[in-house]
Formats: structure tokens, C-alpha cells, sequence
């Protein structure tokens, strides 16, 4: 095991000396050349992929890449039997990191909202600090809960699909209160359900008070409600659904579920805004008429409610109250285009840039056969011809954020609370920081999204400073080499040959070969 010496409040993103700097540069110049061209002769091999391949392949798509001893481990008990042991991670017991996770939220999502306005009021009555320290914690606690898991868990393929489903579903931690709620959307919407069954995920997502903040929908009001009536009394002039908010109609069907080209129409859009009037947070000034648990801030509240008859998707809206909105996501999470566009977005994750037809279609049919139960689709894929075919093997880029996990695993970091402030910092210069994707749409898993020559001079410097900061020496070399094996080429291990051995980590790190997976 590599021995550490860290340094952790310095910037991962902090400049570089000035003979170590040209490395890097000419470093990143290399890989920009070797990215710009056709993909990697050896994803196109025509020969069968050796056992080595194979583990190294499902190492880097089902989990965030390999530990020392991974990739021996993985080669003796075949990939085969790494998709399925991944596929149960219910059998892999992780009792230390559950204490660490549960020890990030000693208090309820109730109290962290509660005390998230009282910081707020500090705050103006000029003192801004307990609002800044609040904000900072509570963000150093989310970016932990998606973190911890990543570098740590043997639920490695949990781990990755609670990124990909909150990446689905994204919130921007910076938006007002999501601040304090992202963490607990992590934790209590996203990962219980990241491998269960699409339709409890969807409503998962749709009651969580991240949600709901951050796509307005608590705000929304019907034309009919008894809120908005009297506003409308008082203010007839000011438009016909004043308190209407479109925006989670919207991004539920063109990004959730059915896909822009869904087959719905803005007539769509605004009656299932309409639908999902009164889905608002308890404590907001609304009537308690219906919760969805005890500790849950979600609220229904009918006086919000537009209770008026509506068509939607052409059918005749059935059913009153909540339970509307609760069939409308029954419609969506059973729908073929839902299916097809989940099955999409898997197979570009896990395979390709471009998505083999056949993969999606059995992926999707998958999903419609088994109501869509997730774990059944990963099945389905992972063992589709497509996923271990010669063309995909080191034929996905990696994101910022795939990046910097799969150096600390691969270099067998031992992760401190400390390292969360130069971990995002360096995330942030490399346009992803944890949680912050402002979008809906949330951020894109293909090469083209991320790969310019800046972003690789930007990551050459990352690299060989976290190689300094963790002091990965000359010993640290072999054991890198043996974590990573075939994946580092015989070009890059003589280039490395060549350069002084306590740079030699870093520009490994920095290397073209460690950008692919």
C-alpha cells in the first residue's frame, strides 16, 4: 500500500513549478493529438478481449474504477460474476461507511430547514457569517454523501447508478434551499431506488422537497384553487393562471421520462402543471391535508389544488386530489418512450457515445416486460454482445468528476472531510463541480462534452498536483501500474521510463491512457 504524506487544505488547482509545468503541457499536447484522432486501435481490435480486458472494462463502467487488487480479483472470479455480485448489493456489507454516512445527518431534514432559516434570518440582520458557515456545511455534508460511497463502497455499481439517477434527475445544490436538501435527496430519494423499480424512483424524486424547490413546483397554484381565486379577485387584470408553474411539468416529460420528442404538446405541458398543483413543502403557509411520512416535508395541499376536469396526453385526467398526479406518473413511468429513452441514456453511460440500436431495444424491452425494474435493464445490458464487444473497451471519456474518483481509488487515497474543499475546488476548474450542474438536463457522458486541449492541460495539472500533495514518490509507480494494468499502454510506460521518477506519478496519472475507460 502507497504510504501518504497529505497536505489537504492546499489547492488541488494551485500552479504548478515551471519545468513541471512544461511537462504537463507537452503532456497534454500528446493527449490532445491522440483524442482528436479515430478511436484507440485497441478498442477496435478485431481478437476477443483477454480476461485482464474484461476486468479492467467492468471496472471502469460498473464501478469508478479499480482499487489495488481489483483487477486481480476481478480476473479470478471472471467479469460475469463481478456484474452479478454488483447486481446484489444488498449481499455487500458496509457497516463502516453506513456509520459515516448516518453520522452526516445527525439531524432531521425538518431541523436542517428550520436551522437553515434561522441562519438566513442572521443573515439579514447583518450578521452574514452563520449564514455563510451554515451553507458551507451543509454543502461539505452533500458533496460527502454523493462522495463516500464513490470511493468507498463495494457497492460499486450502486454507487454509480445513484450518480447516474441524480444525474437524471438533477438539482443544483445552489438554488436557495436546496442547499441543505440535496444531501438528503441523495440519501433518501435517489440511492434507496437506484437499482429497484423505475416508477418508485420517479415518485421518489417527484415528492422530494429538492424537487420541488428547485423546479418551483411548490409554488404552483391552480386557476380553480382557493388560493388563487381571491388574488385573481383582487387582481383581475393580472393574467389568467397568475400562480401556475410549468416548469417540473415540463422537464418531467422532456427530461425524466418521455423525451423532447415524446409526443407531447404544450397543451400537454400545461395541464399536467395543473395536475400537479398543491405537491408543495408542509410549513409554507398551505393547509396540512395529506404528507407522505412522518419526517417528510412534502406536503399536498388541496386549497392549492386545481381541481378542475383535464385532458392530458389525450385521455381524461381520472381520480381527484393527489392521487391525479400519482397516476399521471403511473402513465409516464409505463410508457414505451420512457422506456426507450432510459434505455438510451444506460447504454450511452455504460457502452458508448453512440448507442448500439439493438443494445437500447433489448434494454427497453427489458424495462416494459418487467415494469421497469432497473436491475433487470443493467442485466440486460451488461450481458448484451454490444458491452463487452472489442469497440467498446477504452472507448468512454472520462468526466471531471470519473477523473479525479478513479485517481483517488486507483492510488488508494485514504479520504479525509479535509480533502472536500481542494477536491471541489479542483472539480470546479474542470467544469464539474459536485452537485452544481445549474441545468436540468445535467451534464452530458460523451467525449465531446469534455474533451478540449484546455481541459486537458487543466487536468495534467490536477493530476501531477494531487500527485505531489498525496506525495506519490518512485514507490507509488509499481503499484499504479499493477492497479491500472494493460489499461497504460507500452508507449506510455517507456515515455514514463524516461522522466524523472518523482514525476513519474503524476504524469501517469496525467496520461492519455488514464483518460479512457
Amino acid at each position: 500500500m502507497i504510504k501518504h504524506s497529505m497536505h489537504p487544505m492546499h489547492s488541488l488547482s494551485q500552479p504548478q513549478p515551471a519545468a513541471l509545468g512544461r511537462r504537463q503541457l507537452l503532456l497534454a499536447g500528446v493527449a490532445g493529438a491522440l483524442f482528436a484522432a479515430a478511436p484507440r486501435t485497441a478498442s477496435s481490435a478485431a481478437n476477443a478481449p483477454s480476461a485482464e480486458q474484461l476486468a479492467r472494462h467492468v471496472l471502469g463502467r460498473l464501478a469508478w474504477g479499480p482499487r489495488p487488487g481489483d483487477l486481480a480479483r476481478v480476473q479470478t472470479m471472471g467479469w460475469r460474476a463481478y456484474v452479478e455480485e454488483q447486481l446484489a448489493p444488498e449481499s455487500l456489507p458496509q457497516p463502516a461507511l453506513d456509520a459515516r454516512l448516518a453520522a452526516l445527518h445527525p439531524m432531521s431534514l425538518r431541523e436542517q430547514v428550520q436551522a437553515y432559516r434561522e441562519a438566513a434570518q442572521e443573515a439579514r440582520s447583518d450578521d452574514k457569517k452563520a449564514k455563510r458557515d451554515f451553507n458551507h456545511e451543509a454543502t461539505q455534508q452533500a458533496v460527502q454523501t454523493w462522495l463516500l460511497p464513490a470511493l468507498d463502497s463495494p457497492r460499486q455499481l450502486h454507487a454509480v447508478m445513484t450518480d447516474f439517477w441524480f444525474n437524471h434527475f438533477n438539482v443544483y445544490i445552489n438554488k436557495n434551499l436546496c442547499r441543505v436538501l440535496v444531501g438528503d435527496y441523495i440519501r433518501s430519494a435517489i440511492a434507496p431506488h437506484a437499482m429497484g423499480r423505475f416508477r418508485t424512483l420517479l415518485g421518489a424524486t417527484a415528492r422530494h422537497p429538492a424537487m420541488l424547490v428547485y423546479l418551483d413546483n411548490w409554488l404552483s397554484s391552480g386557476f380553480n384553487s382557493a388560493v388563487d381565486m381571491p388574488r385573481r379577485r383582487a387582481n383581475p387584470n393580472k393574467g389568467r393562471a397568475k400562480g401556475l408553474n410549468e416548469n417540473y411539468a415540463r422537464e418531467l416529460m422532456e427530461l425524466h421520462t418521455l423525451g423532447v420528442d415524446g409526443g407531447y404538446t404544450q397543451a400537454d405541458v400545461t395541464e399536467l402543471a395543473r395536475v400537479f398543483t398543491g405537491w408543495t413543502l408542509d410549513g409554507k403557509g398551505g393547509r396540512r391535508t395529506e404528507r407522505s411520512g412522518s419526517e417528510s416535508l412534502f406536503l399536498f395541499d388541496e386549497q392549492r389544488h386545481d381541481g378542475g376536469p383535464k385532458t392530458w396526453l389525450g385521455k381524461s385526467v381520472p381520480g381527484r386530489g393527489q392521487a391525479q398526479g400519482e397516476w399521471a406518473l403511473d402513465v409516464l413511468a409505463s410508457h414505451p418512450n420512457t422506456a426507450k429513452r432510459i434505455a438510451f441514456k444506460l447504454v450511452q453511460h455504460f457502452v458508448a457515445d453512440e448507442p448500439d440500436a439493438d443494445a437500447v431495444q433489448a434494454v427497453a424491452a427489458t424495462f416494459m416486460q418487467t415494469d421497469g425494474d432497473i436491475r433487470g435493464c443493467l442485466r440486460t445490458l451488461f450481458l448484451h454482445p454490444s458491452f463487452t464487444a472489442p469497440a467498446a473497451l477504452g472507448a468512454k471519456f472520462k468526466s471531471p468528476q470519473r477523473f479525479v474518483i478513479s485517481m483517488l481509488r486507483a492510488a488508494d487515497v485514504p479520504f479525509t472531510a479535509d480533502w472536500i474543499e481542494p477536491l471541489v475546488a479542483g472539480l470546479r476548474t474542470l467544469g464539474q463541480a459536485p452537485l452544481a450542474w445549474p441545468t436540468p438536463d445535467g451534464h452530458k457522458p460523451i467525449r465531446s462534452a469534455w474533451l478540449d486541449p484546455e481541459a486537458l492541460a487543466r487536468r495534467a495539472t490536477l493530476a501531477t498536483r494531487f500527485a505531489q500533495l498525496a506525495k506519490l514518490g518512485p514507490q507509488a509507480v509499481p503499484q499504479l501500474l499493477g492497479t491500472l494494468g494493460d489499461a497504460i499502454s507500452p508507449r506510455t510506460r517507456a515515455a514514463l521510463a524516461n522522466e524523472p521518477p518523482r514525476v513519474q506519478a503524476g504524469l501517469l496519472l496525467a496520461s492519455p491512457d488514464f483518460q479512457d475507460t
